[in-house]
């Protein structure tokens, strides 16, 4: 059985993406991954093909366009009666919804977030033409994965359709590699992932001025980069934050396993965030790394459930959760942390996804 999946990223970071891909290869399906080069074409090795369609809009409003048209030439030539069409995210729905219309064969739609409520496009007039096409779409969908609990509640009460599974985006079961010997000095405070708006690094970098002996490490790349780059010199605290840039996955790992505090401490600018469970969180868990997360819904219940480090109500709290997940130490929440590690992880989470392929096979086939 073939599986077209597609999305709009250059695949090389995605981790659900492949995550995905690589169980349905491995459980019998043919995979064929779509992406695009947005954001460039680095080199990749799969154990499925996979193919970038080469955009030539410059800005991002018009790649979202283009990308739309020659998507839906792209899966009119690899479709056929004899396949499932995966598509993830809003941004790939529109061409994924006509194809399957026009062959007559099965959609599964996989939500990582709620794209139309994500902080970028609040207020804006995209914002209305995405919704659009969301209310349209989303009840007439038969096959529907979310990435959180909370995602599929918001689209069981704003849509009325029934529910989708949520399959969560935990990373593959590690041992655990720490050395609680080796102590850091100073302390490392660690932030993994793409720098954009909302993400609280403009509240956590001014916040440095009250941790003593400690650095934070922003490990990433995105468009907020270079204005929090002069927040840092004008608060002359660049001795105290380093930027790592984007790195590769083998190289974050080797960093996050460093750190003495994860942070995810995303402002509730948007329900896409608000209702997140950011793959960052069930990163450092694997990598034992107590976090400290805002207190939003699916974060929340990590803290809750396994004592795995602090949350903060708001972001004046910042310095304060930090100063005490710090003086904790790691091995204070070795136990929390290795038993998360077991429970928030991917051998979990795969079942669910491949009991829906299952299923749409034996409805459709």
């Amino acid at each position: 059985m073939k599986v077209i999946v597609s999305v709009f990223n250059n695949l090389y970071t995605d981790q659900r993406v492949e995550k995905v891909c690589e169980s349905l290869g491995k459980n019998g399906y043919h995979v064929i991954l779509l992406g695009n080069n947005w954001g460039g074409a680095p080199e990749m090795e799969r154990s499925y093909p996979y193919s970038r369609i080469a955009l030539k809009s410059k800005i991002l409003r018009y790649a979202y366009l283009e990308f739309q048209w020659r998507l839906y030439k792209e899966l009119l030539k690899k479709a056929d009666k004899n396949c499932i069409l995966l598509s993830n995210d809003l941004d790939t729905l529109l061409p994924n919804y006509l194809i399957s219309k026009k062959l007559r064969i099965p959609l599964v739609f996989d939500s990582h977030e709620i794209f139309t409520e994500m902080p970028a496009l609040q207020r804006r007039f995209t914002q209305k033409i995405w919704r659009i096409l969301e209310r349209w779409v989303m009840p007439n969908l038969k096959y529907v994965l979310t990435a959180s609990e909370s995602y599929s509640d918001w689209f069981v009460k704003t849509y009325e359709m029934a529910r989708p599974i949520t399959v969560q985006n935990f990373p593959v079961k590690t041992v655990n590699s720490q050395n609680y010997d080796e102590i850091n000095c100073p302390k490392i405070i660690l932030y993994q992932g793409v720098i954009n708006p909302s993400r609280g690094l403009d509240k956590i970098i001014p916040a440095m001025s009250e941790i003593e002996n400690a650095e934070l490490w922003i490990a990433g790349d995105g468009p907020q980069k270079i204005a929090l780059e002069n927040l840092t010199n004008s608060l002359s605290l660049h001795h105290k934050v380093k930027f790592l840039g984007k790195l590769l996955p083998k190289k974050l790992a080797e960093i996050t396993r460093k750190a003495d505090v994860g942070l995810s401490i995303e402002e509730n600018n948007g329900l896409s965030y608000y209702y997140s469970m950011p793959n960052k969180v069930s990163d450092y868990i694997q990598a034992r790394i107590p976090v400290v997360v805002s207190d939003f819904p699916e974060m929340r219940k990590v803290i809750d459930r396994f004592q795995a480090g602090e949350k903060m109500s708001c972001h004046d709290q910042l310095a304060e959760k930090i100063r005490l997940v710090l003086k904790n130490g790691k091995l204070y929440y070795k136990d929390a942390l290795n038993t998360a590690a077991t429970e928030l992880c991917w051998e979990n989470e795969e079942p669910k996804l491949l009991n829906l392929f299952e299923k749409v096979k034996a409805e459709n086939f």
